[in-house]
Protein backbone atom coordinates (compact mmCIF):
# COMPACT_ATOMS: atom_id res chain seq x y z
CA UNK A 1 0.00 0.00 0.00
CA UNK A 2 1.40 3.70 0.51
CA UNK A 3 3.71 4.41 1.87
CA UNK A 4 4.36 7.84 3.85
CA UNK A 5 7.01 8.94 1.00
CA UNK A 6 4.26 8.22 -1.36
CA UNK A 7 1.98 10.62 0.72
CA UNK A 8 3.48 14.10 -0.74
CA UNK A 9 3.94 12.97 -4.27
CA UNK A 10 1.17 15.30 -6.61
CA UNK A 11 -2.06 14.35 -6.99
CA UNK A 12 -2.23 11.11 -4.78
CA UNK A 13 -4.99 13.34 -2.81
CA UNK A 14 -7.71 12.94 -6.15
CA UNK A 15 -8.36 10.00 -3.82
CA UNK A 16 -7.34 10.27 -0.63
CA UNK A 17 -6.97 12.94 1.60
CA UNK A 18 -4.47 12.93 4.94
CA UNK A 19 -5.97 10.64 7.08
CA UNK A 20 -6.95 8.37 4.28
CA UNK A 21 -3.61 7.64 3.06
CA UNK A 22 -1.91 6.71 6.72
CA UNK A 23 -5.05 4.13 7.47
CA UNK A 24 -4.01 2.63 3.60
CA UNK A 25 -0.27 2.27 4.53
CA UNK A 26 -2.03 0.52 8.09
CA UNK A 27 -3.71 -1.88 6.27
CA UNK A 28 -1.12 -3.51 3.93
CA UNK A 29 -0.71 -6.45 5.97
CA UNK A 30 -4.51 -7.31 5.75
CA UNK A 31 -4.66 -6.82 2.06
CA UNK A 32 -6.36 -10.09 0.48
CA UNK A 33 -6.61 -12.17 3.65
CA UNK A 34 -10.12 -12.16 4.22
CA UNK A 35 -13.51 -11.91 1.92
CA UNK A 36 -15.79 -8.78 2.22
CA UNK A 37 -18.86 -9.78 4.55
CA UNK A 38 -22.51 -9.61 2.78
CA UNK A 39 -25.16 -7.68 5.09
CA UNK A 40 -27.82 -9.43 3.22
CA UNK A 41 -28.50 -12.70 2.38
CA UNK A 42 -29.37 -12.52 -1.29
CA UNK A 43 -25.95 -10.34 -1.83
CA UNK A 44 -23.25 -12.97 -2.48
CA UNK A 45 -19.08 -12.10 -2.98
CA UNK A 46 -16.11 -14.25 -4.33
CA UNK A 47 -12.71 -13.01 -5.49
CA UNK A 48 -12.25 -12.78 -8.91
CA UNK A 49 -8.25 -11.92 -9.17
CA UNK A 50 -5.15 -9.95 -7.75
CA UNK A 51 -4.57 -6.88 -9.51
CA UNK A 52 -1.48 -4.79 -10.45
CA UNK A 53 -0.20 -2.13 -7.20
CA UNK A 54 -1.91 1.16 -6.93
CA UNK A 55 -5.16 -0.04 -9.17
CA UNK A 56 -7.72 3.24 -9.59
CA UNK A 57 -10.24 2.57 -12.36
CA UNK A 58 -12.10 -0.35 -13.61
CA UNK A 59 -13.75 -0.01 -16.93
CA UNK A 60 -15.62 -2.16 -19.66
CA UNK A 61 -15.06 -2.50 -23.32
CA UNK A 62 -18.53 -1.54 -24.37
CA UNK A 63 -17.80 -3.32 -27.80
CA UNK A 64 -16.27 -6.92 -27.24
CA UNK A 65 -17.39 -6.94 -22.97
CA UNK A 66 -13.86 -6.83 -21.99
CA UNK A 67 -13.01 -5.60 -18.47
CA UNK A 68 -10.18 -3.28 -18.21
CA UNK A 69 -8.48 -1.17 -15.40
CA UNK A 70 -5.65 1.32 -15.04
CA UNK A 71 -3.31 2.22 -12.02
CA UNK A 72 -2.34 5.86 -10.73
CA UNK A 73 1.18 5.25 -12.07
CA UNK A 74 0.23 4.93 -15.64
CA UNK A 75 -0.91 1.56 -16.96
CA UNK A 76 -3.83 0.30 -18.81
CA UNK A 77 -4.15 -3.42 -18.43
CA UNK A 78 -7.12 -5.69 -19.89
CA UNK A 79 -7.93 -8.55 -18.09
CA UNK A 80 -7.73 -11.79 -20.30
CA UNK A 81 -8.71 -15.96 -19.65
CA UNK A 82 -5.31 -17.61 -19.37
CA UNK A 83 -6.22 -21.73 -19.01
CA UNK A 84 -9.83 -20.27 -17.56
CA UNK A 85 -8.13 -17.91 -14.82
CA UNK A 86 -8.40 -14.43 -14.99
CA UNK A 87 -5.21 -12.60 -15.64
CA UNK A 88 -3.66 -9.10 -16.47
CA UNK A 89 -2.39 -7.96 -19.71
CA UNK A 90 -0.64 -4.35 -20.24
CA UNK A 91 -1.47 -2.99 -22.84
CA UNK A 92 -0.59 1.28 -22.44
CA UNK A 93 1.98 2.43 -20.52
CA UNK A 94 2.71 6.24 -19.02
CA UNK A 95 5.52 6.38 -21.47
CA UNK A 96 3.10 5.50 -24.08
CA UNK A 97 0.05 8.11 -23.16
CA UNK A 98 2.37 10.81 -21.46
CA UNK A 99 0.02 11.26 -18.45
CA UNK A 100 2.24 10.43 -15.10
CA UNK A 101 -0.24 10.12 -12.88
CA UNK A 102 -3.34 8.57 -14.61
CA UNK A 103 -6.83 8.70 -12.69
CA UNK A 104 -9.57 8.75 -15.00
CA UNK A 105 -10.52 6.20 -17.59
CA UNK A 106 -13.67 5.53 -19.77
CA UNK A 107 -15.09 4.37 -22.86
CA UNK A 108 -17.10 4.87 -25.84
CA UNK A 109 -17.70 2.29 -28.28
CA UNK A 110 -14.29 1.30 -29.01
CA UNK A 111 -13.07 4.96 -28.19
CA UNK A 112 -10.85 4.83 -24.71
CA UNK A 113 -10.02 8.09 -22.97
CA UNK A 114 -8.10 8.44 -20.21
CA UNK A 115 -6.91 11.38 -17.93
CA UNK A 116 -5.00 12.82 -15.40
CA UNK A 117 -1.38 14.93 -14.29
CA UNK A 118 1.93 15.80 -15.58
CA UNK A 119 4.70 16.94 -13.51
CA UNK A 120 6.41 19.68 -14.96
CA UNK A 121 9.12 22.31 -13.35
CA UNK A 122 11.07 19.64 -11.60
CA UNK A 123 7.93 18.43 -10.32
CA UNK A 124 7.12 21.78 -9.00
CA UNK A 125 4.15 22.40 -11.29
CA UNK A 126 1.02 20.53 -13.05
CA UNK A 127 -0.34 20.20 -16.31
CA UNK A 128 -3.54 18.24 -16.55
CA UNK A 129 -4.09 16.17 -19.82
CA UNK A 130 -6.66 13.91 -21.70
CA UNK A 131 -5.66 11.06 -24.60
CA UNK A 132 -7.99 8.91 -26.50
CA UNK A 133 -7.48 5.71 -28.13
CA UNK A 134 -9.40 3.62 -30.57
CA UNK A 135 -9.14 0.04 -29.05
CA UNK A 136 -9.72 -1.85 -32.03
CA UNK A 137 -8.95 -5.53 -32.25
CA UNK A 138 -5.85 -7.17 -32.66
CA UNK A 139 -4.05 -3.23 -32.87
CA UNK A 140 -1.30 -4.04 -29.93
CA UNK A 141 -0.18 -0.30 -30.00
CA UNK A 142 -3.23 2.23 -30.72
CA UNK A 143 -3.17 5.40 -32.49
CA UNK A 144 -2.87 8.62 -30.04
CA UNK A 145 -5.41 11.74 -30.26
CA UNK A 146 -4.40 14.35 -27.56
CA UNK A 147 -7.75 15.88 -26.50
CA UNK A 148 -6.33 18.61 -23.93
CA UNK A 149 -3.35 19.87 -22.16
CA UNK A 150 -3.49 22.55 -20.14
CA UNK A 151 -1.45 25.30 -19.24
CA UNK A 152 1.49 25.14 -16.31
CA UNK A 153 0.09 26.11 -12.74
CA UNK A 154 1.60 25.51 -9.45
CA UNK A 155 1.45 21.72 -7.59
CA UNK A 156 2.70 21.18 -4.19
CA UNK A 157 3.40 18.90 -1.91
CA UNK A 158 1.02 18.24 0.18
CA UNK A 159 -1.63 15.12 0.59
CA UNK A 160 -4.41 17.73 -1.04
CA UNK A 161 -3.76 18.46 -4.31
CA UNK A 162 -6.25 16.80 -6.48
CA UNK A 163 -5.46 16.92 -10.17
CA UNK A 164 -7.68 15.88 -13.14
CA UNK A 165 -9.44 12.79 -12.68
CA UNK A 166 -13.11 11.32 -13.19
CA UNK A 167 -14.62 11.13 -16.22
CA UNK A 168 -18.03 10.32 -17.46
CA UNK A 169 -19.76 10.21 -21.15
CA UNK A 170 -23.16 11.57 -21.60
CA UNK A 171 -25.83 9.28 -22.27
CA UNK A 172 -26.21 10.80 -26.03
CA UNK A 173 -22.42 10.26 -26.80
CA UNK A 174 -22.03 13.96 -27.49
CA UNK A 175 -20.13 14.97 -24.35
CA UNK A 176 -17.02 13.98 -22.04
CA UNK A 177 -16.86 15.52 -18.84
CA UNK A 178 -13.89 15.42 -16.41
CA UNK A 179 -13.46 16.56 -13.01
CA UNK A 180 -10.17 18.62 -11.93
CA UNK A 181 -9.99 18.85 -8.15
CA UNK A 182 -8.89 21.47 -5.65
CA UNK A 183 -5.12 22.15 -5.39
CA UNK A 184 -5.80 22.89 -1.43
CA UNK A 185 -7.62 21.35 1.93
CA UNK A 186 -10.01 24.12 2.06
CA UNK A 187 -8.92 27.37 -0.01
CA UNK A 188 -5.52 27.80 1.45
CA UNK A 189 -1.93 29.12 -0.06
CA UNK A 190 -0.42 26.77 -1.23
CA UNK A 191 2.63 28.23 -3.06
CA UNK A 192 5.12 24.98 -3.15
CA UNK A 193 8.24 26.42 -1.24
CA UNK A 194 7.43 30.13 -2.54
CA UNK A 195 7.78 28.66 -6.70
CA UNK A 196 4.25 29.78 -7.16
CA UNK A 197 3.69 32.56 -5.01
CA UNK A 198 0.04 33.25 -3.21
CA UNK A 199 -1.24 30.71 -5.05
CA UNK A 200 -4.70 28.99 -3.80
CA UNK A 201 -7.21 27.16 -6.20
CA UNK A 202 -7.72 28.57 -9.73
CA UNK A 203 -9.94 28.47 -12.50
CA UNK A 204 -7.90 24.68 -13.80
CA UNK A 205 -9.06 23.49 -10.18
CA UNK A 206 -12.23 22.29 -8.03
CA UNK A 207 -14.17 22.05 -11.31
CA UNK A 208 -16.19 19.88 -13.57
CA UNK A 209 -15.93 20.81 -17.09
CA UNK A 210 -17.04 19.20 -21.05
CA UNK A 211 -16.12 19.24 -24.12
CA UNK A 212 -17.40 17.71 -27.36
CA UNK A 213 -16.46 13.80 -27.31
CA UNK A 214 -14.42 14.47 -30.80
CA UNK A 215 -12.21 17.58 -29.25
CA UNK A 216 -8.69 16.78 -29.75
CA UNK A 217 -5.43 19.39 -29.46
CA UNK A 218 -6.96 21.80 -27.18
CA UNK A 219 -5.16 24.08 -24.92
CA UNK A 220 -7.15 25.01 -21.75
CA UNK A 221 -5.36 27.99 -20.17
CA UNK A 222 -5.82 29.42 -16.79
CA UNK A 223 -8.43 32.30 -17.79
CA UNK A 224 -11.84 31.40 -16.32
CA UNK A 225 -13.87 34.13 -18.72
CA UNK A 226 -12.03 32.68 -21.37
CA UNK A 227 -12.61 28.84 -20.40
CA UNK A 228 -15.95 29.64 -19.45
CA UNK A 229 -16.98 31.42 -22.67
CA UNK A 230 -15.57 28.62 -25.04
CA UNK A 231 -18.69 26.56 -22.95
CA UNK A 232 -15.48 24.34 -21.13
CA UNK A 233 -16.61 24.79 -17.28
CA UNK A 234 -19.65 22.71 -16.48
CA UNK A 235 -20.54 23.33 -12.91
CA UNK A 236 -17.73 24.53 -10.00
CA UNK A 237 -17.44 24.86 -6.47
CA UNK A 238 -16.88 21.24 -6.03
CA UNK A 239 -14.17 20.25 -3.92
CA UNK A 240 -12.79 16.57 -5.58
CA UNK A 241 -15.63 14.86 -7.35
CA UNK A 242 -13.37 11.92 -7.65
CA UNK A 243 -16.44 9.49 -9.05
CA UNK A 244 -19.67 11.06 -11.65
CA UNK A 245 -22.60 9.08 -13.03
CA UNK A 246 -25.66 9.74 -15.06
CA UNK A 247 -29.39 8.25 -13.15
CA UNK A 248 -31.27 6.58 -15.21
CA UNK A 249 -33.30 9.81 -16.14
CA UNK A 250 -29.79 11.50 -17.18
CA UNK A 251 -29.64 13.22 -14.37
CA UNK A 252 -25.40 13.80 -13.42
CA UNK A 253 -24.81 12.72 -9.73
CA UNK A 254 -21.30 13.34 -8.42
CA UNK A 255 -19.51 12.59 -4.98
CA UNK A 256 -16.97 14.51 -3.35
CA UNK A 257 -14.39 14.02 -0.38
CA UNK A 258 -14.17 16.96 1.99
CA UNK A 259 -11.34 18.32 3.75
CA UNK A 260 -9.73 17.91 7.15
CA UNK A 261 -12.18 19.40 8.99
CA UNK A 262 -15.23 17.76 10.37
CA UNK A 263 -17.00 18.39 7.31
CA UNK A 264 -19.36 16.09 5.92
CA UNK A 265 -18.94 14.50 2.31
CA UNK A 266 -20.85 15.92 -0.46
CA UNK A 267 -22.78 13.83 -3.13
CA UNK A 268 -24.64 16.43 -5.62
CA UNK A 269 -26.68 16.66 -8.47
CA UNK A 270 -24.47 18.17 -10.98
CA UNK A 271 -26.29 20.50 -13.41
CA UNK A 272 -24.63 22.89 -15.48
CA UNK A 273 -23.61 26.77 -14.60
CA UNK A 274 -24.44 25.96 -10.82
CA UNK A 275 -21.81 26.69 -8.04
CA UNK A 276 -21.44 24.08 -5.49
CA UNK A 277 -19.63 26.50 -2.50
CA UNK A 278 -16.30 25.63 -2.40
CA UNK A 279 -14.08 26.69 -0.35
CA UNK A 280 -16.86 28.44 1.75
CA UNK A 281 -18.90 25.66 2.05
CA UNK A 282 -18.60 21.79 2.11
CA UNK A 283 -21.20 19.23 3.84
CA UNK A 284 -23.61 22.24 4.34
CA UNK A 285 -20.89 23.90 6.97
CA UNK A 286 -18.95 27.00 6.31
CA UNK A 287 -15.01 27.16 6.17
CA UNK A 288 -14.34 29.05 9.35
CA UNK A 289 -11.15 30.16 7.22
CA UNK A 290 -12.97 32.77 5.50
CA UNK A 291 -13.67 34.89 8.38
CA UNK A 292 -10.68 37.59 9.15
CA UNK A 293 -11.25 36.62 12.56
CA UNK A 294 -10.83 33.11 12.31
CA UNK A 295 -8.36 31.16 15.07
CA UNK A 296 -8.03 27.82 14.81
CA UNK A 297 -7.59 25.85 18.00
CA UNK A 298 -8.75 22.04 18.03
CA UNK A 299 -9.51 22.49 21.96
CA UNK A 300 -12.39 24.98 21.20
CA UNK A 301 -12.99 23.83 17.77
CA UNK A 302 -14.31 20.01 18.03
CA UNK A 303 -14.84 20.26 14.02
CA UNK A 304 -11.13 20.44 14.22
CA UNK A 305 -9.03 17.60 15.49
CA UNK A 306 -5.51 18.10 16.93
CA UNK A 307 -4.52 15.51 15.11
CA UNK A 308 -5.40 16.55 11.56
CA UNK A 309 -2.72 16.80 8.80
CA UNK A 310 -3.71 20.12 7.55
CA UNK A 311 -3.93 21.39 11.57
CA UNK A 312 -0.12 19.94 12.02
CA UNK A 313 0.80 21.47 8.88
CA UNK A 314 -0.64 24.83 9.93
CA UNK A 315 -2.88 24.90 6.94
CA UNK A 316 -5.35 26.17 9.39
CA UNK A 317 -4.66 29.84 10.45
CA UNK A 318 -5.93 33.34 10.46
CA UNK A 319 -6.30 34.25 6.44
CA UNK A 320 -7.26 37.71 6.17
CA UNK A 321 -6.57 37.44 2.54
CA UNK A 322 -9.16 34.93 1.75
CA UNK A 323 -11.12 35.28 -1.33
CA UNK A 324 -14.81 36.93 -0.55
CA UNK A 325 -17.48 35.10 -1.94
CA UNK A 326 -18.32 35.45 -5.54
CA UNK A 327 -21.44 38.27 -5.87
CA UNK A 328 -24.75 36.88 -6.62
CA UNK A 329 -23.92 33.61 -6.67
CA UNK A 330 -26.13 31.13 -5.22
CA UNK A 331 -24.83 28.09 -3.77
CA UNK A 332 -26.59 25.16 -4.53
CA UNK A 333 -26.44 22.73 -1.49
CA UNK A 334 -25.87 18.70 -1.54
CA UNK A 335 -28.47 16.11 -1.82
CA UNK A 336 -29.68 15.60 1.86
CA UNK A 337 -29.19 11.58 3.04
CA UNK A 338 -32.22 10.19 5.03
CA UNK A 339 -30.13 7.61 6.76
CA UNK A 340 -30.52 5.07 8.08
CA UNK A 341 -26.60 4.80 7.23
CA UNK A 342 -23.71 6.90 6.38
CA UNK A 343 -25.43 10.03 8.12
CA UNK A 344 -23.98 10.57 11.43
CA UNK A 345 -22.79 14.35 11.84
CA UNK A 346 -21.09 16.81 14.20
CA UNK A 347 -23.67 19.03 15.85
CA UNK A 348 -22.75 22.31 15.00
CA UNK A 349 -23.95 24.08 18.32
CA UNK A 350 -22.36 21.18 20.75
CA UNK A 351 -19.99 19.70 18.53
CA UNK A 352 -20.82 16.20 19.74
CA UNK A 353 -21.32 13.63 17.16
CA UNK A 354 -25.23 12.51 16.20
CA UNK A 355 -26.56 10.33 14.54
CA UNK A 356 -29.41 11.77 12.18
CA UNK A 357 -31.38 8.43 12.37
CA UNK A 358 -32.09 9.31 16.45
CA UNK A 359 -32.63 13.33 15.82
CA UNK A 360 -34.12 13.66 12.50
CA UNK A 361 -31.85 15.63 10.89
CA UNK A 362 -30.26 15.20 7.36
CA UNK A 363 -26.85 14.71 6.39
CA UNK A 364 -25.45 16.94 2.63
CA UNK A 365 -24.53 14.10 2.21
CA UNK A 366 -22.46 11.21 4.11
CA UNK A 367 -20.35 11.19 7.35
CA UNK A 368 -16.95 12.84 7.66
CA UNK A 369 -14.04 11.60 6.34
CA UNK A 370 -15.62 8.62 4.35
CA UNK A 371 -14.10 9.69 1.16
CA UNK A 372 -17.11 8.06 -1.22
CA UNK A 373 -15.70 6.55 -4.39
CA UNK A 374 -17.30 4.63 -7.25
CA UNK A 375 -20.41 6.14 -7.91
CA UNK A 376 -23.15 4.02 -10.35
CA UNK A 377 -26.21 3.18 -11.36
CA UNK A 378 -28.23 0.47 -12.35
CA UNK A 379 -29.23 2.00 -15.45
CA UNK A 380 -30.19 -0.94 -17.33
CA UNK A 381 -32.86 -1.90 -14.34
CA UNK A 382 -30.71 -5.18 -14.42
CA UNK A 383 -30.80 -5.44 -10.39
CA UNK A 384 -34.19 -7.02 -8.66
CA UNK A 385 -36.43 -6.46 -5.78
CA UNK A 386 -35.60 -3.02 -3.78
CA UNK A 387 -31.89 -2.08 -5.57
CA UNK A 388 -33.69 -1.83 -9.08
CA UNK A 389 -32.96 1.46 -10.59
CA UNK A 390 -30.91 1.89 -7.62
CA UNK A 391 -27.10 4.29 -7.34
CA UNK A 392 -24.47 2.67 -5.60
CA UNK A 393 -21.28 4.05 -3.90
CA UNK A 394 -18.36 2.61 -1.92
CA UNK A 395 -16.71 4.46 0.97
CA UNK A 396 -12.73 4.48 0.81
CA UNK A 397 -12.29 4.48 4.53
CA UNK A 398 -13.55 3.57 7.91
CA UNK A 399 -14.55 0.65 9.62
CA UNK A 400 -12.47 -1.83 11.87
CA UNK A 401 -9.05 -2.62 10.99
CA UNK A 402 -7.33 -5.51 11.94
CA UNK A 403 -10.50 -6.50 14.03
CA UNK A 404 -10.78 -3.01 15.90
CA UNK A 405 -13.39 -0.86 15.70
CA UNK A 406 -12.10 2.99 15.13
CA UNK A 407 -12.76 4.95 17.65
CA UNK A 408 -14.01 7.43 16.07
CA UNK A 409 -17.84 8.14 16.24
CA UNK A 410 -17.65 9.42 12.63
CA UNK A 411 -15.81 6.37 11.18
CA UNK A 412 -16.88 3.57 13.14
CA UNK A 413 -18.46 2.28 9.58
CA UNK A 414 -17.03 2.14 6.19
CA UNK A 415 -15.00 0.43 3.44
CA UNK A 416 -18.75 -0.55 2.30
CA UNK A 417 -21.03 -0.49 -0.60
CA UNK A 418 -23.78 1.53 -0.42
CA UNK A 419 -27.23 1.69 -1.45
CA UNK A 420 -28.34 5.17 -2.80
CA UNK A 421 -32.21 5.66 -3.25
CA UNK A 422 -32.55 8.85 -4.41
CA UNK A 423 -35.94 10.61 -4.35
CA UNK A 424 -37.00 14.01 -6.43
CA UNK A 425 -37.71 16.90 -3.80
CA UNK A 426 -40.16 19.55 -5.65
CA UNK A 427 -39.79 22.16 -2.74
CA UNK A 428 -36.29 22.24 -2.46
CA UNK A 429 -35.50 21.39 -6.37
CA UNK A 430 -32.69 18.73 -5.22
CA UNK A 431 -32.64 15.36 -4.01
CA UNK A 432 -32.92 13.47 -0.78
CA UNK A 433 -31.46 9.80 -0.72
CA UNK A 434 -32.55 6.62 1.70
CA UNK A 435 -28.56 5.10 1.92
CA UNK A 436 -28.28 1.26 3.06
CA UNK A 437 -25.16 -0.40 3.61
CA UNK A 438 -25.25 -4.10 1.62
CA UNK A 439 -20.82 -4.96 1.94
CA UNK A 440 -18.52 -4.06 4.25
CA UNK A 441 -15.01 -5.35 4.76
CA UNK A 442 -13.00 -4.22 1.69
CA UNK A 443 -9.34 -3.18 1.97
CA UNK A 444 -9.11 0.42 0.38
CA UNK A 445 -11.63 0.16 -2.87
CA UNK A 446 -11.32 2.44 -5.65
CA UNK A 447 -13.94 2.03 -8.53
CA UNK A 448 -17.22 -0.43 -9.41
CA UNK A 449 -18.13 -1.71 -12.41
CA UNK A 450 -21.63 -3.48 -12.93
CA UNK A 451 -22.48 -5.67 -15.57
CA UNK A 452 -26.18 -6.85 -15.67
CA UNK A 453 -26.61 -7.76 -11.88
CA UNK A 454 -22.78 -8.71 -11.47
CA UNK A 455 -20.62 -6.06 -9.72
CA UNK A 456 -16.94 -6.07 -9.85
CA UNK A 457 -15.00 -3.88 -7.29
CA UNK A 458 -11.53 -3.06 -7.26
CA UNK A 459 -8.85 -2.43 -4.17
CA UNK A 460 -6.23 -0.08 -4.46
CA UNK A 461 -3.17 -2.24 -3.43
CA UNK A 462 -0.02 -0.39 -3.28
CA UNK A 463 3.52 -0.77 -2.36
CA UNK A 464 5.59 -1.12 1.13
CA UNK A 465 9.02 -1.74 1.49
CA UNK A 466 10.02 -1.53 -2.79
CA UNK A 467 7.75 -4.91 -2.44
CA UNK A 468 4.47 -5.50 -4.70
CA UNK A 469 1.53 -5.73 -2.80
CA UNK A 470 -1.96 -5.22 -5.47
CA UNK A 471 -5.32 -5.47 -4.93
CA UNK A 472 -7.93 -7.73 -5.56
CA UNK A 473 -11.13 -7.52 -7.84
CA UNK A 474 -14.37 -8.86 -5.91
CA UNK A 475 -16.62 -10.72 -7.51
CA UNK A 476 -20.67 -9.60 -6.26
CA UNK A 477 -23.86 -11.64 -7.11
CA UNK A 478 -26.60 -9.03 -6.31
CA UNK A 479 -30.35 -9.74 -7.18
CA UNK A 480 -31.12 -9.99 -10.47
CA UNK A 481 -34.43 -7.99 -12.30
CA UNK A 482 -36.15 -11.70 -12.91
CA UNK A 483 -38.15 -10.36 -15.75
CA UNK A 484 -34.96 -9.13 -17.58
CA UNK A 485 -33.11 -12.26 -17.06
CA UNK A 486 -36.56 -14.59 -18.45
CA UNK A 487 -36.16 -12.56 -21.61
CA UNK A 488 -32.15 -12.36 -22.04
CA UNK A 489 -32.62 -16.84 -22.00
CA UNK A 490 -34.97 -16.41 -24.20
CA UNK A 491 -33.22 -14.34 -26.61
CA UNK A 492 -30.31 -16.71 -26.23
CA UNK A 493 -32.35 -19.44 -27.23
Amino acid sequence: MLTLSRIFKPGLAALLVAGIAFQASAQTKEQGTATPKSLRDDITIEHYMKVEPEAVRIIRHPVTGEIYYTTFFGDVLKVVLVNGQPESKKLLSAEDHGIIRLQGAAFKGNTLFLAGNINVNNNKGNKGRMVRYEMKSGVEKPEMTVVFNTVEYGANKTTFDHGWNALEISPDGKYIYVNTGARTDHGEVQDNGGEYPNARDNALTAKIFRFSIDSKDLLLSADEAELKADGYIYAEGIRNAYDMAFDPKGNLFAVSNSGDYDHPEDMFWVRQGHHYGFPWIMGGIENPQQYPDFQPDPEKDPFLSKFAFAWLMKYFHNDPEFPKRPANVQFTPAVQNLGPDANEYRDRKTGVVMDGDTTGATVGTFNAHSSPLALFFDNENALGKDLAGDGFVIRYTGGPRNGVTNPSPLRRQGRDLLDLDLVYDKATDNYKVKTTRLIEGFTAPTDALLVGNILYIIEYGGKQGGNKAGGSIWKVTLPANDKLAKRSRKKRS
